[in-house]
C-alpha cells in the first residue's frame, strides 16, 4: 500500500517566473497546511492582488507573506494577522524556524523552472527590485547542472532558466562566468534534456557567448527582452543602460545567429514626462523590432523610486497609451501566429494546450499528458474566452 503524500504548505505564486521557480521550495519550508503568498510588487495592482490573496487565504488558516510586496510595501499588510518574510530571506530555512541548507529554487510543472540568479545590482528609476530582493547573487554552475540533470533523469522535457537579472549571471562569481557559458555547460552536461529555454533578459548585458548559444538547436528560439521603451530620452530617465539603436542592433545579431527566433519585450506605457512623440517611438518599436510577444505595463509609481517623484501623466492618458501599445502588439502577435499555420511544430504539453519552441500557445484537438512532447500542425486560430477575457490562440 502506497504511503500518503506528505502534507505541504499551500503556495500561491504571483508575478515573475523567479517566484514560480521558488514554489516547491517554499512548500517544503513553510509549516504544513499553512498558506504562503509569494508576492509581486511591480505595480500597485500587484500589491492589491497580494493583499486580496492573503485575505482570502486567512479564512482557511495561518498565512505567510513573502516576495517583493512583503519587502517593499509591508505597511499595506499591517492590519492583517499574517507573518511577513522579506524577499531576500524567503529561501533561508531559519526564516521558517528550520535548520539546514538553502534549497534550490526549482519547481517542476509541465515544464521545470530553475532559478539561476536572484537580485539586481542596477538602479532603474521605476523599479523596486533592488530594494526588495537585494544585490545580484548567482547560483554555482555545478548546483544548477545537478538540478537540471536530476530533472532530465526524471523525465522533464523542458527547463526554463529564470532570474531577476538573468543576463548578469556569473558576474559575482570568481572567476567570472556568464550566461552564455552556463548555457553551453548545461547543454553539454545534460545531453538528454530535449529543450532549454530562457526567461526575460536585459538587452544591455547580452554578450557574444549568449548570442552564439542560440545557434544550438536545443536552446529554444524564443527570447524576451526587458526593453521598457522606444525613446532614448525616456530610456535615460529610466536609467536604462541601452538605447533604441542598441536594442535593434542586438535583435539583428540574434536573428543572424538564429534566423527564426521569436522576440518578445516588456514595454512601459505612460512613464512620467512621456510626450506624444516618445509614445509614438515605443509604438514604432513594436514593428521595427519585429516583436511577436509583448508585455505592456501601464506606469505605476513605486515607493522609494525616483520615477515616483517625476511629474506624472493623467491616468486616462496612461490607460489610453497602454491600450494603443497592446493593440499594436496584438496585431504583430496575430501575424506571427498566422505564419505558424500549416507548419509542423513540436510542443511541450500543458494538457489542453502546448507551448511551441517559439513561445506560442497552441490548443490541442485532444489533451496530451502534461510534460510530454507532442508534434502537431496548427490549422487555424480560435478565440478562447477565459474569465471574461478573449484571447486568440493557435489551434490544432
Amino acid at each position: 500500500m502506497n504511503a500518503p503524500a506528505p502534507v505541504r504548505a499551500h503556495v500561491i505564486t504571483h508575478g515573475c517566473r523567479s517566484n514560480l521557480a521558488e514554489a516547491d521550495a517554499l512548500a517544503r519550508l513553510a509549516p504544513a497546511g499553512h498558506s504562503v503568498i509569494n508576492s509581486c510588487a511591480v505595480t500597485n495592482q500587484a500589491v492589491k492582488d497580494a493583499r486580496a490573496a492573503a485575505r482570502a487565504a486567512l479564512a482557511h488558516g495561518p498565512v505567510w507573506l513573502t516576495g517583493c510586496a512583503a519587502s517593499a510595501t509591508p505597511d499595506r499588510f499591517a492590519d492583517l494577522p499574517l507573518t511577513l518574510i522579506p524577499a531576500a530571506a524567503k529561501l533561508l530555512p531559519a526564516s521558517w524556524g528550520r535548520a539546514g541548507t538553502t534549497p534550490a529554487a526549482v519547481t517542476r510543472r509541465s515544464r521545470a523552472f530553475v532559478a539561476i540568479q536572484d537580485g539586481c545590482d542596477h538602479a532603474c528609476t521605476f523599479c523596486i527590485t533592488t530594494i526588495a530582493r537585494g544585490p545580484s547573487r548567482s547560483m554555482p554552475p555545478a548546483r544548477i547542472i545537478d538540478s537540471i540533470r536530476t530533472l532530465a533523469d526524471s523525465g522533464v522535457n523542458e527547463v526554463v532558466l529564470t532570474g531577476i537579472d538573468t543576463t548578469s549571471y556569473g558576474q559575482d562569481q570568481h572567476p567570472r562566468t556568464g550566461l552564455g557559458a552556463l548555457i553551453e555547460a548545461i547543454l553539454a552536461a545534460v545531453p538528454d534534456l530535449p529543450r532549454l529555454r530562457l526567461s526575460s533578459l536585459d538587452a544591455a548585458e547580452a554578450d557574444d557567448a549568449l548570442i552564439a548559444a542560440f545557434a544550438h538547436p536545443r536552446l529554444m528560439p524564443h527570447i524576451h527582452l526587458s526593453l521598457q521603451h522606444g525613446d532614448d530620452l525616456l530610456l535615460r530617465r529610466m536609467a536604462r543602460r541601452h538605447r533604441r539603436a542598441d536594442a535593434l542592433a542586438l535583435i539583428a545579431r540574434l536573428r543572424a545567429a538564429r534566423p527564426d527566433i521569436a522576440i518578445g519585450a516588456d514595454l512601459i506605457a505612460g512613464f512620467p514626462t512621456e510626450s506624444e512623440a516618445a509614445h509614438a517611438a515605443s509604438l514604432a518599436l513594436i514593428a521595427d523590432a519585429g516583436l511577436t510577444h509583448a508585455h505592456i505595463f501601464p506606469f505605476s509609481p513605486r515607493p522609494a523610486t525616483h520615477a515616483a517623484t517625476l511629474p506624472p501623466l493623467p491616468p486616462a492618458t496612461i490607460r489610453a497609451r497602454a491600450a494603443e501599445l497592446r493593440a499594436a502588439a496584438a496585431q504583430q502577435h496575430r501575424a506571427a501566429q498566422m505564419a505558424q499555420i500549416g507548419r509542423e511544430t513540436c510542443t511541450i504539453s500543458e494538457g489542453e494546450k502546448g507551448i511551441s519552441p517559439h513561445g506560442f500557445a497552441i490548443r490541442y484537438a485532444r489533451p496530451r499528458p502534461k510534460g510530454a512532447l507532442a508534434t502537431i500542425v496548427p490549422t487555424h486560430i480560435s478565440t478562447i474566452v477565459s474569465t471574461h477575457i478573449s484571447n486568440d490562440m493557435l489551434s490544432e
